[in-house]
């Protein structure tokens, strides 16, 4: 799928500019300006800020705890970040008594398997 977002304010860590960007298969290919080329989606981003997305390095995805366990899960708590403009999240994952530091980080990625909406 190709996007492109025209006429916005990119900023990134060290620049300020007006141009176009193009998004194929999610992944920016293309910046600059008055890009003309066929696209599925085009988004006019005049007079809006164009951001690179946020990252959240402590997360707790269904976590269990005392109990209990968090109220996000890995679907509804990366559809909450995606909305506040955040891409990719860093979760906390429970290595238990016993299992090995890789059993703990693979039965972590199974929980969020087919469920999250962003990295």
């Amino acid at each position: 799928m190709k996007t492109l977002i025209r006429n916005g304010r990119i900023i990134t860590a060290t620049d300020d500019y007006k141009a176009d960007i193009l998004i194929e298969d999610e992944v920016i290919s293309v910046i600059g300006a008055k890009l003309e080329m066929e696209t599925d989606l085009t988004i006019d981003a005049s007079g809006k800020l164009v951001i690179p997305g946020g990252i959240d390095p402590h997360t707790h995805m269904e976590l269990p705890f005392g109990g209990t366990t968090a109220s996000d899960d890995f679907r509804t708590g990366t559809i909450a970040a995606a909305h506040g403009g955040t891409t990719t999240i860093i979760d906390f994952a429970v290595q238990y008594k016993g299992e090995s530091l890789l059993q703990g980080v693979d039965n972590w990625h199974k929980k969020a398997e087919g469920k999250c909406a962003i990295d």
